[in-house]
Formats: structure tokens, sequence, C-alpha cells
């Protein structure tokens, strides 16, 4: 069995279309809490109201950083996902963070990016454009099979 763990981008169903095409594939997949007002709000919904924002967001942080942690010690292959929308510096961390515990890491990026990510990219075993390059990708793993 395989462990993916899908981190990244939450504003899409990137990670549904690798799950449905890896259907089949003795592969289980794992993710951050992707409910964006969850995700935002554990750490006060948990350990108490704050009203400085700072310290708000740095509680949801610190407990979205144990699962995060976990997900990526525990993955055989880390897939991060950076979108259109938004500054993904938590991508890049994560990135960073399984590049340095020698994880195979597959980024999953628009061509518009490149310039940008090409420290990450450089740090990744490959550079998929879209979820099914990725599912191609597990499956070329598992199974030693090409596309058709």
């Amino acid at each position: 069995m395989l462990s993916v763990y899908l981190s990244g981008e939450i504003h899409t169903d990137w990670r549904d279309e690798i799950a449905r095409g890896a259907e089949g594939l003795s592969v289980v997949f794992s993710a951050p809490v992707t409910d964006h007002g969850a995700s935002d709000d554990c750490g006060v919904a948990i350990l108490g109201a704050e009203d400085n924002k700072y310290w708000h967001d740095h509680k949801g942080a610190m407990i979205n950083a144990i699962r995060t942690r976990k997900g990526i010690e525990e993955a055989d292959v880390v897939v991060v996902r950076f979108g259109d929308k938004y500054k993904q510096w938590n991508a890049a961390f994560d990135a960073g963070y399984a590049a340095a515990l020698g994880k195979s890491l597959i980024i999953l990026q628009p061509p518009e990016h490149d310039h940008a990510l090409k420290e990450v990219d450089a740090a990744a075993l490959a550079v998929a454009r879209t979820p099914d390059q990725v599912v191609a990708i597990l499956r070329y793993v598992l199974e030693g099979t090409l596309p058709d």
C-alpha cells in the first residue's frame, strides 16, 4: 500500500480527481483539513478565543501543523498543489518539509508558476500539470504501466 499525502491548494477539487483516478490502485490518501473555516478556527474553537487576530491564526496554525507533520512524515509520496489563486506559502513550506525528510515529492502546478517555484520544483522528483498526470505517476510507480 502506497501512502500519499495531498498538500496545498484547497479551493478546487483536485484531490477528488486524483482519488477517482486512482481507484483500484493500492494507495491510501491523506490530506490537511480542507474546510477553510474549520482550519482557520480550530485553535480558538479548541483552546479558546483570542482578541488578537495574530494569536487566533497562530493557535490554528500550530494545531494544523500536528496533522500536517504527521501526514507528511507517514507518507511515501507527498503531492503539493500550487493553484492559480492566492500565494500558497504553506504549500511551499510543506514541500520543503517533505524534501528535508527525503520524501518522494510531486509538485502539481500550472506552467505560469514555473519561474516562481523553480527552487521548489528542483527538489521534486516530478512536476505535473494535471491531476491525471499525478495518477499516471502513481500507477507507473505501483504497476509499472504507462498511460494508454
